[in-house]
């Protein structure tokens, strides 16, 4: 399948006003190169889908936006991944600082066997805020925004566990948020629930953009169109198509772009 290099493909364009961006980003599990001369801009106060095949590069390139990657030895970035037009590679960096800024939700609910209240208040303590009318407010806010406390306020001190898939996702938002991220990553954050926990997931992020910049890696073209204001498609570690979501599904401008999205390949 040919992948031509054309504008649609490369991008954005490096925007002063986005909340992150990348330039010219490749990186490497060792020999192997996942992600190739990747340029991209994540507005604010926006949600991006990225979508593409398995194996095209989403991942990685979402774990690259808040370092996760730092985590594996034979891993390595090139260009730079920038946020509010800082280089978060650069070598000054506090990464611990970075991933507060930088929140992450992943595929499959990962509550740690706490009570409701600590796994919302883990990352308030970890950075040192244990005061506990602090705690208290910090905790129920973020519950509220993550269209859980109804459901939760009345047994806080049970255990996360005890809770249903989908409330155990909206609990690992309510985490990330607790934190007061900037941008928050979603890696496929729906798709091991069921579709009513999904809807409320999806509702949530809607509700969510108002306040954060939202990057979301899903394999439902579905939901990309229901919930992203912006579409990046991936295939093979490049960047081939990126714009609006309603036109890249409408009137995608290139041919790969159209195939996978009618299905005929992915």
């Amino acid at each position: 399948m040919n992948t031509p290099e054309t504008d649609a493909g490369k991008g954005q364009g490096m925007d002063s006003s986005a909340k992150m961006s990348l330039e010219n980003v490749d990186f490497y599990y060792g020999d192997f190169k996942a992600l190739h001369s990747v340029t991209l801009d994540f507005a604010e106060n926006r949600v991006t889908a990225l979508i593409g095949p398995s194996g095209c590069g989403k991942s990685t390139l979402l774990r690259c936006l808040n370092r996760m990657n730092d985590l594996i030895p034979v891993s390595r970035v090139e260009g730079r991944v920038l946020l509010d037009n800082e280089d978060i590679y650069h070598p000054q960096v506090d990464v611990v600082a970075l991933r507060r800024r930088v929140g992450m939700v992943f595929q499959k609910p990962n509550p740690f066997p706490k009570s409701i209240f600590e796994n919302v208040a883990y990352g308030l303590r970890v950075n040192g805020i244990n005061r506990r009318g602090v705690l208290r407010e910090r905790v129920e806010m973020s519950l509220k925004q993550a269209a859980l406390w109804d459901e939760v306020h009345h047994r806080l001190e049970d255990s996360a566990l005890g809770l249903s898939g989908g409330q155990q996702q909206r609990l690992c938002i309510a985490r990330a948020l607790a934190v007061e991220p900037e941008v928050i990553l979603m890696d496929e954050p729906a798709s091991a629930l069921d579709p009513i926990a999904t809807q409320k997931i999806e509702e949530l992020i809607h509700e969510l953009k108002t306040q954060y910049t939202i990057i979301i890696v899903t394999h439902n073209m579905q939901q990309a169109a229901r919930v992203s204001d912006i579409t990046a498609f991936f295939y093979i570690g490049k960047l081939i198509e990126v714009g609006a979501t309603e036109s890249l599904f409408t009137r995608p401008q290139l041919k790969e772009t159209s195939d996978y999205i009618t299905g005929r390949f992915g």
